[in-house]
Formats: C-alpha cells, sequence, structure tokens
C-alpha cells in the first residue's frame, strides 16, 4: 500500500491481541540505549500515561519490514515508525542496519 506522504511506503492497519507480544532482545537494547526502558525492563515512554501503555501492550502490526506479527510498542520505537492514525501505522518501509 502506499500513502500520501511521499515518506511512508507502508499503511498497516493495527490489530488488538489477548496476550501481548514480548519484546525481542534487539528492540529491549533499543529501547535502554535511547531511555525508554529502564535496566529492569520497565518501560517508560515519555509522553504516553500508564493507561495507555497498558492498551499499546495489547496491540499488534504485521511488520512489512520484519516480515512478522510484533507488538506495537516495537513498532512505535522503531526508526521506520512515521505515525499512527486511525488504527493504522504509516511505516517508512526502509530496511534496518
Amino acid at each position: 500500500m502506499s500513502a500520501e506522504n511521499p515518506d511512508t511506503k507502508f499503511i498497516v492497519p493495527v490489530k488488538g491481541v489477548e496476550k501481548s507480544i514480548k519484546l525481542d532482545d534487539r528492540a529491549k537494547k533499543e529501547l535502554q540505549s535511547i531511555g525508554m526502558m529502564d535496566e529492569k525492563g520497565k518501560l517508560k515512554l515519555k509522553g504516553v500515561s500508564p493507561k495507555m501503555l497498558k492498551r499499546m501492550k495489547l496491540e499488534a502490526v504485521d511488520c512489512p519490514v520484519f516480515e512478522k506479527e510484533l507488538g506495537f510498542i516495537q513498532c512505535y520505537v522503531c526508526s521506520n515508525f512515521h505515525s499512527r492514525t486511525m488504527g493504522k501505522v504509516y511505516c517508512k518501509g526502509e530496511p534496518l542496519t
């Protein structure tokens, strides 16, 4: 899918899941390096309330970059994340190093 924004390569729908999808080690290291997770593994997303964070943990996307289902939090902190509007994530779709 293409979007109006030239930076966006994919529009991915957000879906609800019954059990939160665990973050992989790569995502945890990235979150810790940018200060969004402490050493104990507790998330601290700036500007996100605890209630919203709890809801975000129960959401997932079919990631076109990793080609698998990922938790929305992992998508949210990805460098390809552009924005989220009305249940859809706008993804830049660039390869990750």
